[in-house]
């Protein structure tokens, strides 16, 4: 897979961090098979020293925060682990459904190989609140604020109020296709449709943090082009 330049990826730099724009289908870092491209090769080949502040998983687009020095690394993690980096993550969901600062507060562990579970006795805390931006017939398009930051804990929160990310077929997510969505849509002889988009439809839209002890910036990232596609056929044809 073609991945852009680095440098076309970015949102912001200064002398401390760069701010980029991460496309689907692209680990943030070495994979454990180690072969393939990742965000932090590409970042270390533009910057020498740099350092990877957070993860994506590998199918989520958008902002991602990236320290050019060990000092801003410190800082921009220490923001992380008091939780006062505001993330802002936009998720199609299977379903119309009204979120209305809905708070999910449930715990999660991590039980290995890339899986998680909801578990009130073991889990660590994780809480998101969700709030739904648009309506279409079949699917919402929802605003994901998490507190916390588990792994997956978008993703199995809403799974948890049946209303699974579109496409994510680890929590019951339903990949979109354009023939249950437009009438009359009719498909070729002998041709397999294909999803909208090839990948859960998750995308980190906005983060604020400081970068240094008085500046505060929000950075956001613009949807990549397989989002914007189903949100111009979501408006097309389910609304």
């Amino acid at each position: 897979m073609k991945f852009p330049k680095f440098a076309d990826l970015i949102l912001f730099e200064n002398d401390d961090v760069i701010v980029v724009n991460k496309p689907p289908f692209l680990s943030s870092l070495d994979e454990r098979e180690g072969g393939e491209v990742n965000l932090l090769r590409l970042a270390k080949a533009y910057w020498d020293d740099a350092q990877i502040c957070h993860r994506l998983d590998k199918e989520t687009s958008g902002a991602l925060i990236i320290a050019k020095n060990p000092e801003a690394y410190r800082m921009v993690s220490m923001q992380f682990e008091k939780r006062q980096v505001k993330k802002v993550y936009h998720a199609i969901i299977d379903g119309t459904h009204t979120f209305d600062h809905l708070l999910i507060d449930l715990p999660i562990l991590n039980v290995g190989k890339g899986n998680v579970t909801i578990s009130r006795q073991e889990g660590k805390r994780a809480e998101t609140w969700f709030q739904s931006l648009r309506y279409f017939k079949h699917y919402t398009l929802v605003e994901c604020r998490p507190v916390t930051g588990r792994m997956h804990q978008i993703r199995i929160h809403l799974a948890t109020q049946r209303a699974s990310i579109a496409g994510d077929e680890m929590y019951k997510g339903e990949p979109v296709f354009l023939s249950k969505i437009k009438r009359k849509y009719h498909l070729g002889k002998d041709q397999e449709e294909l999803p909208i988009m090839k990948r859960f439809a998750l995308h980190a839209y906005e983060v604020t943090f400081r970068i240094n002890p008085e500046t505060e910036i929000t950075i956001h990232a613009p949807y990549p082009k397989d989002f914007e596609t189903l949100l111009k056929l979501l408006e097309k044809f389910d609304s």
